[in-house]
């Protein structure tokens, strides 16, 4: 995979996902597969538990197929789905 700008505009669902960071103390050290996604939170499987996490609250690095691991602040992230897909990014560089 390419890693470009437009990756946040990607689909994260059942993609592999770890809390680098976090404003949140408790959501530290927390991974596992990205299972659902709503406006402002990720939902990850995280040994054998559903964690909600707050998109807004912390830094994650998500691993794709091809192991490639990007580190997204969640901030760039929160908003519907849907919507996030259809937005252009402008360059952050």
């Amino acid at each position: 995979m390419k890693i470009t700008p437009d990756i946040i505009c990607h689909e994260f669902i059942g993609t592999e996902g770890k809390i680098a960071q976090s404003t949140h103390a408790g959501y530290l050290g927390i991974s596992g597969k990205i299972v659902d996604e709503t406006k402002n939170t990720f939902m990850i499987q995280h040994e054998g538990e559903m964690k909600r996490i707050v998109k807004d609250a912390a830094v994650f690095h998500f691993t794709f197929s091809d192991g490639a691991v990007v580190e997204i602040s969640g901030k760039l992230l929160v908003g519907k789905p849907e919507d996030r897909l259809k937005k252009t990014v402008k360059r952050l560089w």
